[in-house]
């Protein structure tokens, strides 16, 4: 042994200290890599939907609605199996509602009890023993464990205690709180991993409650989205996001979750706003006045980044201020806004007294606000740029390319970032940007992943002075990534698995950040197979853009399937007349063997502590190193 391999045999030993530890130990590693791969659910553009969202959490995207279908079609009415769903997603709300119906409760509790847990037994099946007893809610795990693993003998003695077991739940008036652990434990054995591609904020008005529910969910991933990162950006302290997150919440009217949720105050804004547009409604007045001082704070950090190749985009100072026209590729464009009483025609960028003051005062909101920290923390903490798990490529926006279809990028301090290299830059900086001193060039280059021509998030050049400005359309054309042509074809998706290492022909790209418009006969599958596109519109404002209202990606040992959801009514439908959101299912792609957990990530970590293990038990048999007490 050389002194790295016998260190490391040496720190092994101190867990596993005798030659039966570790033979336990690879007799059981190599049992779980023969297990089916656990259950991966796949969304994005949540854009602050809590209620549909939650929902979808709590039905884990109708795989419970299938399972207990399955289980129990022959023996259950609609309505009965309709009623256990609704149990499992709200069982604190919807057993306040089914006890005022049962007449014979206890009779209820037996039945129900009994169903409850076929239905986790079915789910636990894939996994180990151990892990099933993990997930259980702490304080009935012992419970549970057991009825999981009743077997029938001769003389019926374990069903016998099964039901005695029940019988002496409901007797100590307990029977409730078990329903809502086993209701907990259905729900997470349905779902292994969540991965979140992108979106979280803005336009809904609930992004807060997303971010709540997340930072309790057992095991996830997100992805950022360009929305994310303009929030990420504010928070950090970069006051031409500041700008854009207000204006963005201003125009869908989602003023409370800055000032309800996260203690940001828009007094200032408001007052400043009635005072210079005095005949307006006061929120399409502070939505003039924050977008005039937008495009100041962004023309001045395009100017002090001539690297960012955005100076096109400074167009205040383009305006004839005398006629209120602007030329554009040379053709003069009439203004639609005629009134801008805080520009100074002499330094159009420069922000007046009153707006820097504002502006000063949201900075410090934003970068003060507790509760926004923290879910700005959580962010960093589980997300990233890309992620690649299970031989699949998570990403929101794109992988810039050029009009050839190669990989197109930025140069910064001399250096060009194209690929996976620029998304590993764009990820270091945004840490850098918030969590190590929050340099100024690295705070600005949060605003460029927000709508930089060629930023990965974002994917297209901006016209927000022109949808704002001038009502010709033609002019308010933004133009796409060439990736989001390129992406069509096989061969360019297998050249960006390939830069970030994935050469399996099994590997795909999931992808979020442009809505899928099923209306106009657009598919979530690309590129013969090899590229999915999640984003189903979530969002209200998207449903009549896409048709749908949102997709799931799922993942298991069989293969890959697209659910598509319809619009959600509301939680209180679901609970007073047990409705569901309607989900299709399209199967995608079909494994011709089951996968195991030897195919995935974990697996691999696995073979190679088994390879350690087989290394120390040879160490012990051959004397290299002494054996301790079990």
């Amino acid at each position: 042994m050389d002194f790295d391999q016998e260190k490391y045999l040496t720190l092994l030993a101190e867990k596993y200290p005798t030659v039966q530890t570790v033979c336990r130990e690879i007799i059981n590693l190599s049992a779980i890599l023969n297990l089916p791969k656990g259950t991966e659910h796949f969304m994005s553009d949540l854009h602050g939907e809590y209620e549909a969202f939650y929902h979808i959490l709590n039905n884990c995207s109708g795989v419970i609605r299938e399972k207990v279908d399955a289980l129990f079609e022959d023996k259950l009415s609609d309505e009965e199996r309709e009623r256990i769903c609704t149990l499992v997603y709200y069982p604190r709300e919807k057993l306040e509602l089914i006890k005022k119906d049962v007449i014979n409760l206890n009779e209820w509790y037996r039945e129900i009890l009994s169903e409850l847990i076929e239905i986790a037994k079915t789910l636990s099946s894939k996994y180990t023993r151990s892990k099933v007893r993990k997930a259980m809610p702490e304080e009935f795990a012992y419970i549970i464990d057991e009825l999981l693993h009743v077997q029938k003998d001769e003389e019926d003695n374990q069903v016998i205690y099964h039901r005695k077991v029940l019988e002496t739940i409901i007797e100590l008036d307990n029977a409730d709180e078990f329903i809502v652990a086993l209701a907990a434990l259905i729900k997470r054995l349905a779902v292994d991993r969540l991965h979140i591609v992108g979106d979280i904020f803005d336009r809904g008005a609930c992004a807060d409650q997303i971010m709540d529910l997340l930072m309790t969910y057992h095991s996830l991933d997100i992805e950022w989205g360009n929305h994310d990162i303009l929030w990420m950006g504010a928070a950090a302290g970069n006051k031409a996001c500041i700008a854009n997150v207000v204006r963005n919440n201003l125009r869908y009217d989602n003023t409370e979750i800055l000032e309800n949720s996260y203690g940001i105050s828009l007094r200032k804004l408001t007052l400043f706003a009635e005072k210079l547009y005095p005949d307006l409604d006061p929120m399409k007045a502070a939505v003039k006045a924050v977008t005039v001082m937008l495009f100041k704070l962004e023309g001045q950090l395009i100017a002090r980044h001539p690297e960012y190749e955005m100076a096109d985009r400074m167009l205040l100072h383009r305006v004839n201020w005398e006629n209120h026209t602007i030329e554009l590729e040379g053709k003069t464009y009439e203004m639609t806004e005629t009134v801008f009483p805080t520009i100074d025609t002499d330094h159009v960028y420069d922000l007046s007294e009153e707006e820097a003051a504002i502006m000063e005062e949201l900075c410090m909101a934003f970068m003060n606000s507790g509760r926004l920290n923290e879910h700005i923390q959580f962010l960093y903490k589980k997300g990233g740029m890309y992620k690649t798990f299970n031989g699949n490529l998570l990403y929101h926006g794109c992988i810039p390319l050029d009009a050839e279809g190669n990989f197109e990028g930025i140069c910064i301090d001399g250096r060009m970032y194209k690929g996976r290299a620029y998304l590993d830059y764009a990820e270091k900086t945004c840490r850098r940007a918030f969590l190590s001193g929050r340099r100024q060039s690295d705070v600005d280059f949060m605003w460029y992943l927000w709508c930089g021509r060629k930023s990965p998030l974002c994917g297209r050049n901006i016209k927000t002075f022109e949808r704002s400005y001038i009502a010709d359309k033609t002019v308010w054309h933004e133009e796409s990534d060439p990736y989001y042509k390129f992406y069509q074809t096989e061969r360019t998706c297998n050249m960006i698995l390939r830069e970030f290492g994935l050469y399996s022909p099994i590997s795909h790209i999931i992808n979020g950040h442009t809505p899928v418009r099923t209306g106009e006969g657009e598919q979530p599958v690309r590129a013969n197979g090899k590229l999915f596109v999640i984003d189903g519109g979530f969002c209200r404002s998207y449903h009549k853009t896409t048709g749908l209202a949102g997709y799931t990606l799922i993942y298991n040992s069989h293969g890959i399937r697209i659910k598509a959801h319809q619009p959600f009514e509301s939680v209180y439908a679901a609970l007073s007349e047990n409705k569901d959101i309607e989900s299709e299912s399209e199967l995608v792609e079909t494994e011709k063997e089951r996968i195991m957990v030897k195919h995935t990530d974990i697996g691999k970590k696995i073979l190679e502590d088994i390879e350690g293990l087989k290394k120390l038990l040879e160490a012990y048999r051959e004397g290299a190193i002494e054996q301790g007490n079990a």
